[in-house]
């Protein structure tokens, strides 16, 4: 597998290029990135930083991945960005280096598609299978589970964690913690329940959306509190790997659920 590196690229010296990679025109790669096999930059492309992609991932033009946050506590302390295998990181999109602050990388797995203008702060950890759609914005220190879909022009607010396979419609404001395999929408958002086309599209068996169902019921149409709702799920629901997900999501919030 041959390297194609652009006359026009400027790729620093001490930069790690894998076998097979693309480096198209204009775009810039820095002295501590290293990308690995079939990594392809198109055109205009900025990576810089302690930065690792991994193979296979796939960066489409005016893309900024490794620069420093926009965190005025930042006092260009060394930091990283880790990006994962196999994702498609589409135009415009930004994602910054962590703070010392807060863990000191940003992180971001495999088989995620990060559509155009989406941001992705410092220090954000990120799982795999993500959709995060057009100008989708996660401020910083935010944790989002695999499988979950952000809805464009979304922003989720900063220390916020989303939750496995949870779904957030567009134009959301999100500033709690956002409950895995639900349904999420609005300014600020609320949550409308299971996300049952998800779950039936991944194939989850009938009985497992029933119980999910039932909790969901149980946190959000009862006249019960959060901390009875949980307390009566663990009665009434047993041996449903889902709902012991989603009780242990809500008891380690520490800003609340959206509700």
């Amino acid at each position: 597998m041959s390297t194609f590196i652009h006359p026009t690229a400027l790729v620093d010296k001490d930069a790690k290029i894998g076998a097979g990679c693309y480096i198209g025109a204009f775009s810039t790669v820095g002295s501590e990135v290293s990308l690995d096999a079939g990594v392809r930059l198109e055109s205009h492309v900025v990576v810089d930083g302690r930065t690792k992609i991994g193979k296979d991932t796939h960066i489409f033009p005016f893309v900024s991945i490794g620069l420093a946050p926009q965190d005025l506590k930042y006092a260009n302390e060394p930091t990283s960005t880790e990006i994962g295998e196999r994702n498609q990181i589409r135009e415009f999109v930004t994602i910054h280096r962590g703070t010392s602050g807060g863990g000191g990388v940003t992180r971001i797995g495999n088989d995620n598609l990060l559509m155009a203008q989406a941001h992705v702060a410092h220090d954000c950890q990120l799982g795999s299978g993500i959709i995060m759609a057009n100008a989708a914005t996660l401020a910083g220190h935010v944790e989002v589970a695999d499988r979950a879909s952000i809805g464009a022009y979304s922003g989720i607010h900063q220390f916020c964690r989303v939750g496995v396979e949870a779904f957030i419609g567009g134009y959301s404001v999100v500033v709690k913690d956002a409950m895995p395999f639900a349904t999420i929408q609005g300014n600020h958002a609320k949550c409308y329940g299971l996300n049952r086309v998800g779950a039936k599209r991944r194939g989850y068996p009938d009985d497992v959306i029933r119980s999910l169902s039932r909790a969901f019921h149980l946190l959000l149409n009862s006249k019960l509190n959060t901390t009875q709702a949980v307390e009566r799920i663990g009665e009434e629901i047993s041996d449903c790997r889902e709902v012991e997900i989603l009780v242990d999501f809500i008891s380690t919030s520490t800003r609340g659920v959206v509700k």
